[in-house]
């Protein structure tokens, strides 16, 4: 049994025990996510109607935090030069349960 849920504006498939990396989720320690999708053997879950009790479940392990991503910006003629940095932090998630509903 495997479900597709949506976080951080991505998809992700998971099953239960797996651990993943997502965008921050804030400060909670259990969170529960909406499936786009769910799959049990031969039974596919994917319409609103179908999915309005089903949830996935979620416990927040632990933070990291992403590559550095550098930037440069520069205007020729105008001496404008911008140099930008980002590292993104993740949420470590693992999956506790896939409900159907």
């Amino acid at each position: 049994m495997y479900a597709v849920i949506q976080t951080g504006g991505k998809q992700y498939k998971v099953e239960e025990g797996q651990r993943l990396d997502v965008e921050r989720l804030g400060d909670a320690d259990e969170v529960t996510l909406t499936p786009v999708l769910v799959v049990d053997g031969d039974a596919v879950l994917a319409t609103p109607a179908q999915l309005s009790d089903a949830s996935v479940t979620a416990r927040v392990v632990g933070a990291a935090r992403g590559p550095k991503i550098t930037g440069f910006t520069y205007k020729n003629k105008s001496n404008e030069r911008k140099r930008w940095g980002h590292r993104q932090h993740y949420a470590t998630i693992e999956i506790t349960g896939i409900k159907k509903g």
